[in-house]
């Protein structure tokens, strides 16, 4: 027994090690403060032995494109702090708007100044690969953003080489609504938008709670539905080398991504 003013002098033990529980890969993803959606996307979406590690930007809750330009600012610093001693195989920046609005390379070569052992990601890469691989030319897209970012978030996917046949936002200022918004009006308003010569239906933005109805909103307009965090989360997986088919969360996870490279 103990009594006060003794020393613990512990026994010779021999702990058991092994790989931890996570010992396939290691994910990172680096948030905004507002973020609403994301983790709990990530936790759903994990496969068996997968680990997911998360820091977050501190965000002004008004998304502007002169707010979102400010996170390149602290991407480095926050992409040092993720797992260090565990060296996560690829870390990615998981705002859409973001990643647009500061440029995918700018945020690579911030993630890889923070961090240089991981493979460094962004949020609208993975969007871009995942229409790729699911053979999408012409798009509807829909959103929670102002239409300041809507027009940037259309110029970028054409410059990526898609056709935009419509692009619709709710016009909602902060990301604290973006992750307010329903699941059902997700749903619904993907229905609404629509159209016959889409080959796919991309709803944007990390920070919303599309992913839970992407599979429900497949099987009703019987065409691919990508969201923001199921293409970065199934574009992650590829690139750690993980070829896990996962169900309920839209077709995109029966494509294999063998044509995605590393950055």
């Amino acid at each position: 027994m103990f009594s006060a003013g003794d020393e613990v002098k512990s026994r010779s033990w021999a702990p058991v090690l092994d790989a931890g529980r996570h010992n396939r890969a290691q994910l990172g993803f680096i948030l905004m403060s507002t973020d609403l959606a994301s983790e709990q996307d990530f936790f759903d979406m994990a496969p068996p032995g997968v680990g997911i590690h998360i820091t977050r930007l501190k965000t002004d809750d008004h998304t502007t494109r002169e707010t979102l330009a400010q996170h390149i600012h602290h991407m480095a610093d926050a992409a040092s702090r993720l797992q260090p001693d565990m060296k996560p195989e690829v870390i990615s920046y998981g705002c859409t708007s973001g990643s647009i609005v500061n440029g995918e390379q700018a945020v690579f070569d911030a993630i890889v100044k923070g961090a240089p052992w991981a493979q460094p990601m962004c949020i609208v890469t993975g969007v871009v690969d995942a229409l790729r691989a699911v053979g999408a030319q012409k798009l509807v897209v829909g959103t929670p953003y102002l239409d300041e970012i809507n027009t940037v978030e259309a110029e970028f996917l054409v410059r990526k080489g898609f056709d935009i046949l419509d692009i619709q936002g709710l016009n909602l200022a902060t990301g604290i609504e973006f992750g307010q918004v329903t699941p059902s009006f997700w749903r619904d308003f993907a229905v609404q938008i629509d159209q016959p010569e889409a080959d796919a239906i991309f709803l944007s933005c990390g920070g919303i709670r599309a992913l839970e109805v992407a599979e429900e909103i497949e099987q009703i307009v019987g065409k691919p539905v990508i969201t923001s965090n199921q293409a970065q989360f199934w574009s992650c997986l590829r690139r750690a080398g993980l070829p896990d088919r996962l169900t309920g969360f839209g077709q995109l996870f029966q494509h294999p991504g063998t044509e995605i490279l590393p950055q």
